[in-house]
């Protein structure tokens, strides 16, 4: 089976989608960080913390997520990405 990329919305960097961080626009309409990166709705990738920022100042969620993105929306998918962030470093074997 072949490895499922996705590429960053930011940096444009392609990589797997497991090293990747999944934010999505449920059918309800939310947006969210979806630490599972198997949610339902559509979603965008960012590759890093970053990213996620110079995505967000560019509008480059509203685009991807196709919906007006608020800055609550923004401050709750940042603390979601930042424990993930977070949860990855800690368990790093190589660094």
């Amino acid at each position: 089976m072949a490895m499922r990329e996705r590429t960053c919305i930011s940096c444009r960097a392609v990589s797997a989608k497991e090293r990747m961080y999944r934010i999505a626009r449920t059918s309800a309409g939310e947006v969210a960080f979806d630490p599972t990166g198997k949610g339902a709705g559509r979603g965008a990738y960012v590759c890093s913390i970053r990213c996620f920022e110079d995505a967000r100042r560019k509008g480059r969620f509203s685009s991807a997520l196709r919906c007006k993105v608020s800055a609550e929306a923004y401050a709750v998918v940042e603390n979601g990405l930042l424990r993930a962030i977070s949860a990855d470093a800690d368990g790093c074997e190589g660094c």
